[in-house]
């Protein structure tokens, strides 16, 4: 099952007839925003990611020539609306976020295709974490707040605290890591720093499956019904070339070469096109533990 979009959008086609069909990418401070919009029936069909939790479909949407008003938070008991007045400008959408009476300039970029072909050949795997301390990753934030630890050859997340981030960037890649979810716990493994690979034992009813264990999250279910091991140490191989995304969980494949349309929740920024870092959520929950973290790029590169 794949949650939402599959806006399967030819972007080149679609712009001439309308300037804001696309996908569309927005850094706003302090992590990243995006938009797919498709046109269906007359009409514009508009998702929004915002930065953090999971992509939904925008409701209040009104163009008007190469204007557009979108509500992108619909306003509650507990908080104000969030309306976006953006205007096309040929691959950029600029405009205004308005919240409460203050606005703040936006402006969003057309989202790169990232259509790679598969590397022939990869590199011999090298180990992200050596297993005997915190070299080559770094907490985010302040690090009074990391309860990231090294024992016993495992990296370990004690409590709820600081993210834990790499040091280093990575573009297309074979990432592989062993973990141990609690029951009850809740986390993520980033890739390029801005597509989370969810891993979490909550309650079944917590999570529909686009954010439970092993998804993207809130944009690619895994396929099959594997059965869920709390506690026990569980193997993630993952594959990501441009766009396309392929995972074997505890040897089973359970996405295969799908797309990652966009950005999900806590992304670090919308630069889609650039190599970023990996990073782990430890701001959930703790009780989480890896090992076995290694990395294989392209041959040659």
């Amino acid at each position: 099952m794949r949650l939402l979009l599959c806006l399967g959008i030819a972007a080149a086609s679609f712009a001439a007839e309308n300037p804001f069909v696309g996908r569309w990418n927005f850094n706003l401070p302090p992590r990243a925003s995006w938009l797919g919009i498709a046109e269906k029936n007359g009409a514009l069909e508009v998702w929004y990611q915002p930065t953090g939790g999971n992509v939904y479909q925008v409701k209040e949407v009104k163009q008007s020539g190469n204007h557009l008003t979108l509500t992108v938070v619909a306003a509650n008991d507990r908080r104000p609306a969030v309306t976006w007045e953006l205007d096309a400008a040929g691959d950029r959408l600029k405009g205004t976020q308005v919240r409460a009476g203050s606005s703040m300039a936006i402006e969003g970029t057309r989202a790169p295709k990232l259509d790679r072909p598969m590397p022939k050949n990869w590199a011999k795997p090298v180990a992200l974490f050596n297993g005997k301390d915190l070299t080559g990753w770094e907490p985010m934030g302040d690090p009074k707040n990391s309860h990231w630890v090294v024992k016993d050859g495992l990296l370990v997340n004690e409590d709820h605290g600081a993210n834990l981030r790499s040091s280093a960037k990575f573009d297309d890649f074979r990432l592989h890591f062993e973990v141990l979810c609690p029951d009850h716990a809740n986390s993520g493994f980033y890739l390029r720093g801005r597509y989370e690979i969810q891993l979490e034992y909550e309650p079944l009813s917590a999570n529909p499956p686009e954010r439970r264990i092993g998804s993207v999250y809130g944009r690619i279910a895994p396929e099959g019904d594997m059965a869920r091991r709390p506690g026990e140490w569980e193997t993630f191989d993952i594959t990501l070339v441009g766009r396309t995304l392929t995972v074997v969980r505890n040897g089973v494949t359970t996405i295969n070469k799908k797309e990652i349309e966009g950005i999900t929740g806590g992304a670090l920024d919308a630069n889609e096109a650039e190599p970023g870092p990996f990073y782990i959520q430890g701001d959930h929950t703790g009780g989480l533990k890896f090992r076995n973290i290694t990395l294989a790029v392209p041959a040659g590169k």
